[in-house]
């Protein structure tokens, strides 16, 4: 019988998204027959039974595309989902309806793509009986099980781009320029953005940092003539001692606290402790944005491909993934323990460490 076989795309958006819902349709599509529904925005279109048919013609001329043509959301988790009663806004566990919803469909299959949050859901929804396989999408590289995401080479090039193009001017003007990047409570954009764009100081999550060991290293490059500094942050580092800066909290979101605002306190610290010009640059959702780079497209089609593969032997419950230069499944119940963090003696830190770079600690 032919199969069917829903997609769906959870949490932030990200170049590449496109690029997988294109491979795993037309592949299931050409070696399968299978019939593909589309899932609209996220779990929220478990929720309401949301979906649209994708054909194979649905698919074609979206590979270069940024975003996701089936939408998103980042707050509907149906083991905690916002119900309104009233003026009040109540958390609810409506997940037997999402399941009851999966099952109405009659799909064989459901490819989950999405971050750390959405993929532990999926691993929820699988122990309680939905055929799911997974996906690994985020910027911020922070998945469990896999060595790289899709999204996050085209995040670090846009982010690099952005310190570039913040060296001319932190050059002509003779300031300290910070550049807040996103990643949360994980390095991986600052670490690889930071190094590539030739950062003087880089602050991650992982390494809180001192404002005198950052004060020092530049009071003493302003010393050798280095009349500027370059210092490229995560929204989640923080002081020793301190914690992160949260720019707001969304009740009903996934992920809560909304990180933000560490490059300002630190630039207003920086700037009374040297008497130094200080100016801060927040990239923010820039580095969601556009077009995927030419290695994201072909990582996200490669695990696409990898994830239909595994619809078609119904490897449930497991993720496509990277490890070396192969294409593996890795169980949904490790990748749904938690983010993937930058090591203290991570090679890239011990390589920039060796030419100067600071962590601020």
């Amino acid at each position: 019988m032919k199969k069917k076989i829903g997609i769906l795309t959870g949490g932030g958006d990200c170049p590449g998204l496109n690029a997988v819902i294109r491979a795993v349709a037309k592949k299931l599509i050409l070696e399968q027959g299978a019939e593909i529904i589309g899932i609209k925005d996220g779990y929220e279109g478990l929720v309401r039974n949301n979906y649209r048919k994708l054909s194979y013609q649905d698919v074609c001329g979206i590979l270069t595309l940024g975003g996701t043509i089936l939408g998103t959301s980042n707050v509907a988790n149906p083991y905690r989902y916002a119900c309104k009663k009233g003026d009040k806004t109540e958390m609810k566990d409506i997940s037997q309806k999402v399941l009851k919803n999966i099952k109405s469909l009659n799909i064989d299959g459901l490819v989950c793509i999405g971050g750390d949050g959405t993929l532990a859901i999926a691993y929820q929804l699988y122990k309680d009986g939905a055929p799911i396989v997974g996906v690994p999408k985020t910027i911020d590289n922070d998945i469990r099980g896999t060595d790289i995401t899709f999204g996050f080479n085209s995040a670090v090039t846009i982010a690099t781009e952005g310190i570039d193009r913040i060296h001319t001017t932190a050059q002509s003007h003779h300031r300290i320029m910070i550049i807040e990047l996103m990643g949360r409570n994980a390095g991986w954009i600052a670490l690889h953005a930071g190094i590539a764009g030739g950062g003087d100081i880089i602050l991650l999550p992982e390494i809180p940092y001192g404002l005198d060991v950052i004060a020092a290293v530049v009071k003493e490059r302003y010393k050798r003539g280095k009349r500027f500094s370059i210092i490229v942050l995560s929204e989640g580092s923080k002081p020793k001692g301190g914690s992160v800066v949260v720019q707001r909290f969304v009740k009903e979101s996934t992920i809560q606290a909304r990180l933000g605002g560490v490059g300002f306190m630190l630039g207003e610290q920086l700037e009374k402790y040297t008497g130094l010009e200080t100016r801060t640059v927040v990239m923010g959702h820039l580095q969601r944005g556009g077009s995927p780079t030419a290695f994201d497209r072909i990582l996200a089609t490669q695990l696409g491909t990898k994830a239909a593969l595994m619809i078609e032997k119904g490897e449930f419950g497991y993720m496509a993934a990277v490890k070396g230069n192969k294409l593996v499944s890795v169980s949904l119940e490790k990748v749904a323990k938690g983010p993937k963090t930058v090591a203290e003696k991570h090679p890239l830190i011990c390589s920039a460490l060796s030419i100067g770079t600071s962590f601020g600690s």
